[in-house]
């Protein structure tokens, strides 16, 4: 049995297990992509697991790139990236519609030479699940057309509002991509107004009685003010709710074990949340909602 198939399987098996149907699932998954570093077995993973909603951060778009992988360089921290990694991904999600927001314009390089290159989040919605509201936008700067920038870098964000006939109810989801501080992960007055700034994104498209999801790679501990805000709108964190003890994989070698949530609201019917720390596909776990 091919990798593919076997997760495929995998799924199939999970959704039986409740008693379930797969097809009445709405499948929300959230990931940092790490640049399509491990492109290979993310596109794998994603095409067998085809969720309805994909809310993918640290995505790369190089419209004029010529080769396959280029290299990212940050002084010491050099990472190879896949050029095409928003395309790539899109073609494994044929039956979606893609988004993608850019959060600056930047180089990679080709040996010594510099190629412009987008950098910032994609949302992927399964096309027959009508988006009736979005609104994309930043938690932390603006727009950077000139370079990467100083960190923190600027951060984007994107919200959407879906229309879910099979349930018969909108509902609002939304993830960003938290700034990175070179000093640690710790509360900042930088990181509230990221928070506050997504929590007003959400508000501008979500509707009263919506359910709602609020995703990303926050960057923050789970002790964060941050959740202290979202809670302030009646929403959960997932991660320390079902008492998770990392959102990272192997390839991650620091200390710290999570960057990665995932809250929800109280009108939300929960059926499944996981982990997924099998395939490794990012040095971010993938965090899958089944509702």
């Amino acid at each position: 049995m091919d990798s593919v198939r076997c997760y495929t399987y995998t799924r199939f098996v999970r959704a039986s297990e409740r008693g379930m149907q797969t097809e009445y699932d709405m499948r929300i998954m959230c990931l940092n992509g790490w640049g399509g570093t491990l492109h290979q077995e993310l596109v794998e993973y994603v095409s067998a697991e085809q969720p309805d909603v994909l809310c993918l951060q640290e995505v790369v778009h190089t419209p004029t790139a010529e080769k396959d992988w280029m290299t990212y360089r940050d002084g010491d921290h050099i990472l190879p990236q896949r050029t095409r990694f928003f395309a790539d991904v899109a073609s494994v999600l044929p039956d979606h519609i893609g988004v993608f927001c850019p959060a600056a314009q930047g180089v990679l390089w080709d040996e010594d030479v510099s190629v412009p290159s987008q950098w910032g989040l994609a949302t992927f919605v399964r096309s027959s699940i009508p988006i009736i509201g979005q609104i994309q936008g930043f938690v932390h700067k603006g727009f950077s057309p000139n370079g990467f920038g100083d960190h923190p870098r600027s951060r984007s964000a994107h919200a959407v509002r879906l229309f879910d006939f099979e349930r018969g109810w909108p509902i609002t989801i939304a993830h960003m991509h938290g700034l990175r501080d070179l000093e640690g992960k710790h509360d900042t007055p930088e990181r509230r107004d990221q928070a506050i700034r997504l929590r007003g994104l959400v508000r501008q498209v979500a509707e009263p009685e919506d359910r709602i999801v609020i995703c990303g790679d926050f960057n923050v501990e789970p002790d964060s003010e941050t959740f202290d805000i979202f809670a302030e709108d009646g929403l959960t964190d997932l991660i320390q709710a079902r008492g998770v003890t990392s959102t990272r994989t192997s390839h991650y070698k620091k200390p710290l074990r999570f960057a990665d949530y995932m809250l929800t609201n109280r009108t939300l019917e929960i059926l499944d949340f996981t982990v997924v720390t099998d395939p490794e596909v990012s040095d971010h776990c993938p965090l899958l909602l089944e509702v």
